[in-house]
């Protein structure tokens, strides 16, 4: 279940009553490569394989597209998902595996316990597309009209991937931000999607992660309806990823690499966009 009822008390000006709220669900999730213990992270249950090969593919410890084993170790007394192996070919297992990430990550903080930064290495390919932001707005009303958790409990992120025309290929949720962009990679990974994406558009704040794990996935275009960090946006500027913030309706700031960015809207006043 990924969504709990909880009694409590609201607040409203002079009156308190009784409510029964909706509350997303956290359970940790055992990762082990191989019977090799990976990584715990906390979850909202639900998608558990999708977000392993997600996982999997952005910290690169298996990119290969041949599918992969996921065997259930354990479930909780409500019978979510609390452990699960996954079975990899030994010899497309990467040699950055060991001793790599065999850490606690919350789900607030998908690089808890890492000793360093990644070596994300090269700018993506050249883009040979421009994206119209015009076409935004339409993607966060999709990617809401989805958020199926968030709409109940308030309390889930969500990552949607679209092609660069504005197309939906998928929208996941998660408690965490990281985990909620790792799900929706795992879906392409495995639906063979991955040569369609273009945009990720995530709920919360970008992070430095979050764009390594859009670098990872060949995304050239990433949007959020928060803020990014600064060493997001120098990343983000490096790597030639166009990176857009505080996307409301229609309103946003593009943080990086605008000139990947089609220029013809309403927003646009010269060199510079409306904020």
């Amino acid at each position: 279940m990924d969504i709990k009822k909880h009694k409590g008390f609201f607040y409203n000006g002079d009156q308190i009553s009784e409510v029964e709220d909706s509350i997303i669900t956290e359970v940790a999730l055992k990762i082990a490569v191989n019977s090799v213990p990976f990584t715990v992270t906390m979850q909202t249950p639900g998608n558990e394989r999708d977000l392993v090969r997600g996982i999997l593919f952005t910290e690169k410890i298996y990119q290969n597209s041949l599918p992969i084993g996921m065997e259930i170790k354990s479930r909780d007394k409500s019978g979510a998902i609390t452990s699960i192996n996954a079975v990899v070919p030994s010899h497309l297992v990467l040699k950055d595996f060991a001793g790599n990430r065999n850490v606690i990550s919350s789900s607030s903080c998908g690089l808890c316990g890492k000793t360093e930064l990644d070596d994300l290495g090269v700018a993506n390919s050249k883009v040979s597309k421009k994206i119209d932001i015009r076409l935004l707005e339409k993607m966060f009303d999709e990617v809401y009209e989805n958020q199926k958790v968030f709409k109940e409990s308030g309390g889930s992120h969500a990552a949607g991937a679209f092609t660069i025309d504005g197309r939906l290929l998928k929208v996941q949720e998660d408690i965490g931000r990281h985990n909620a962009v790792d799900k929706v990679i795992g879906h392409l990974i495995q639906n063979n999607l991955m040569g369609e994406v273009a945009c990720l558009t995530v709920s919360g704040r970008v992070s430095y992660e979050i764009i390594s794990k859009a670098k990872e996935a060949g995304i050239t275009f990433l949007a959020s309806v928060s803020s990014p960090s600064s060493l997001a946006i120098t990343t983000a500027e490096e790597l030639g990823i166009t990176l857009m913030g505080f996307c409301r309706k229609n309103k946003l700031t593009i943080y990086t690499n605008s000139n990947q960015v089609i220029q013809n809207s309403p927003l646009w006043i010269g060199d510079e966009v409306k904020n």
